[in-house]
């Protein structure tokens, strides 16, 4: 059941690069315990607003808040700090390190920070959530691709946050390992995560996402129920590049 209280508001953000906008005045809510999804086409601004949310970049305009605290100028340690963390498109390991002292690295560093023999039950109790638990103490580069997102995801829920931002976490899987992913991330959210999932996998927006925004060119042009968004003219203009 998704609480009706607001747990992150971005209100009119512009991010600029030199000319282009990437992405431009654009609002939008996430309640607590919603999955947000954040749809386009490629180079709409997607993965910029999961940046802007992160820290990872700075904003030009607007502003952005976490249980109404402002976090929009904070570097993004501090954002991590205050409750949200991430995955990356391209994933993002730390290779010189097991799988274990990986996921113990977002507890160090993350909102609620642990240390030593506690940190590495939890990091342990963490791969066993998200289906590493054999591997806890192998090295990184034996992993496949579906064990490294895994992981990434495992680091980034060490630093117990209110807000989980995936971007293309299910992308590159084959249909087995994407109804595993999308069952996992139905469970994160079964216990009281808050998630924006940027994601192209429309089966994967539909059955997980309580509402989505449509970006194209840095700007929201359409927010609803995914089955209402995915339905409009000009959501389905945009992705298939002609009129209808």
């Amino acid at each position: 059941m998704v609480d009706t209280a607001r747990v992150l508001t971005v209100q009119n953000v512009t991010r600029r690069f030199g000319g282009l906008v990437a992405v431009n005045n654009l609002s939008f809510d996430v309640k607590r315990n919603e999955v947000m999804g954040i749809i386009g086409p490629n180079g709409s601004g997607k993965t910029t607003m999961i940046n802007l949310i992160s820290g990872a970049l700075g904003i030009n305009e607007g502003s952005i808040s976490l249980n109404g605290r402002y976090i929009s100028t904070i570097p993004s340690f501090r954002i991590n700090q205050r409750g949200v963390a991430r995955t990356f498109q391209l994933v993002r390991i730390l290779p010189s390190l097991s799988l274990i002292e990986n996921c113990m690295a977002g507890m160090v560093f993350g909102h609620q920070r642990l240390w030593g023999d506690r940190a590495r039950h939890e990091a342990a109790k963490l791969l066993e959530r998200v289906g590493l638990d054999a591997n806890a103490n192998a090295p990184v580069g034996s992993l496949t691709y579906i064990d490294q997102k895994r992981l990434e995801l495992a680091r980034a829920l060490a630093s117990k946050p209110e807000v989980l931002l995936l971007d293309e976490w299910l992308a590159g899987l084959n249909p087995t390992e994407l109804q595993d992913g999308i069952d996992l991330i139905h469970s994160l959210r079964d216990d009281g995560l808050t998630i924006i999932l940027v994601e192209h996998v429309m089966d994967a927006i539909r059955s997980l996402c309580d509402r989505c925004i449509v970006m194209a060119s840095g700007t929201k042009i359409a927010e609803g129920v995914p089955e209402d968004v995915l339905a409009e003219p000009e959501v389905i203009k945009v992705y298939l590049g002609e009129d209808i």
